[in-house]
């Protein structure tokens, strides 16, 4: 009987025990974690901060809503140097697309920090094909990426186009566009994508190559042209624009994707539990949707898979750089 007794009132302990276990992780969840996004509030990206930030609230990662904080400014580059000297116990993140981590170190000669020992990959969370359009400075007769380019080479003084930041991924589509072709078109770097593309609408520059969900709204509404993107297929959200491959441009495929990272020396307990929350995130399927207006494809990867992407393009875009012969100092 005394060992029946032991045995029953053991088993009562594991249960209670095993019942108490979430509320265990989750009394070690972060009471508020913030997020840095390098660019200005409205843009494709930040709603990924935002959308994803809303859903890691009462995971075993946080208790509570994250909140962004937007630092825009030198091309997405300030929220990351905040993320450098932030604390590494996972209360802060800093979101930002891969052009901040694996295209600045071939354009900064003394860039502030060093992606791959200043920060932990903790998940990607949205892949973005970046687009190219023209509005109301260019005739309507210009439909394809040849009509642009026949148009620039005839119309110098107005052959420009913008960009979300210098030495962005769209920064050098647009270079790259222009290199290939002989034609010398004038770059204006923006402090992100939304006062570039109302630019673009107003007529004050051609151009803008910039992530094709920015776009969205004004193609729609026929206040611009989208003429090409830049996925390996055609954009699910703007089917009937033909891709850049499609047109005979297939150097300027690329389909750029938002990670986000933790300072170096974040326990691996805790980038995992960060992981996990924002996997979990993205796959909801009000993200997915919430993403899909701004036309964002949501992803979510291990931190491994995101590293071996970030490594992947640091070298594919190092010789495209140095073809275009930008760099900070140029």
């Amino acid at each position: 009987m005394t060992t029946r007794r032991h045995f029953i009132q053991t088993l009562g302990s594991g249960a209670a025990l095993a019942a108490l276990a979430p509320l265990a992780a989750r009394a070690q969840a972060i009471d508020q974690v913030k997020i840095y996004y390098g660019f200005p509030p409205g843009s494709a990206g930040d709603s990924v901060a935002r959308r994803v930030g809303e859903k890691l609230a009462g995971s075993a990662y946080t208790r509570n809503p994250a909140v962004v904080e937007n630092r825009p400014g030198a091309g997405g580059r300030i929220a990351l140097e905040v993320l450098k000297a932030a604390p590494s116990d996972g209360s802060v993140l800093a979101l930002s697309p891969f052009s901040c981590t694996s295209i600045y170190p071939h354009v900064y000669g003394k860039l502030s920090y060093d992606a791959q020992k200043d920060f932990v990959p903790v998940s990607i969370g949205a892949v973005m094909h970046h687009g190219f359009a023209v509005g109301p400075l260019v005739p309507a007769s210009v439909k394809t990426l040849r009509d642009f380019l026949a148009w620039a080479k005839a119309n110098p003084k107005d052959a420009s186009y913008g960009s979300p930041a210098a030495g962005s991924t769209p920064h050098f589509i647009g270079a790259l566009l222009g290199l290939l072709n002989g034609v010398d078109m004038k770059h204006i770097p923006y402090r992100g994508s939304v006062p570039g593309v109302t630019d673009v609408v107003g007529g004050q520059i051609a151009s803008m190559s910039t992530p094709s969900g920015d776009f969205l709204a004004n193609h729609k509404a026929g206040k611009l042209r989208l003429l090409a993107t830049s996925g390996r297929q055609r954009s699910p959200f703007s089917p009937e624009v033909s891709t850049f491959a499609e047109q005979g441009f297939p150097e300027l495929t690329t389909e750029e994707w938002f990670g986000f990272y933790a300072p170096a020396r974040t326990p691996a307990a805790v980038v995992s539990a960060a992981n996990a929350a924002i996997n979990a995130a993205v796959n909801d399927r009000a993200v997915i949707d919430s993403l899909a207006v701004v036309g964002l494809i949501a992803h979510a990867s291990t931190p491994e898979e995101m590293a071996k992407s970030q490594e992947a393009e640091l070298r594919r875009w190092g010789p495209l750089v140095k073809r275009v012969g930008f760099t900070a100092d140029s």
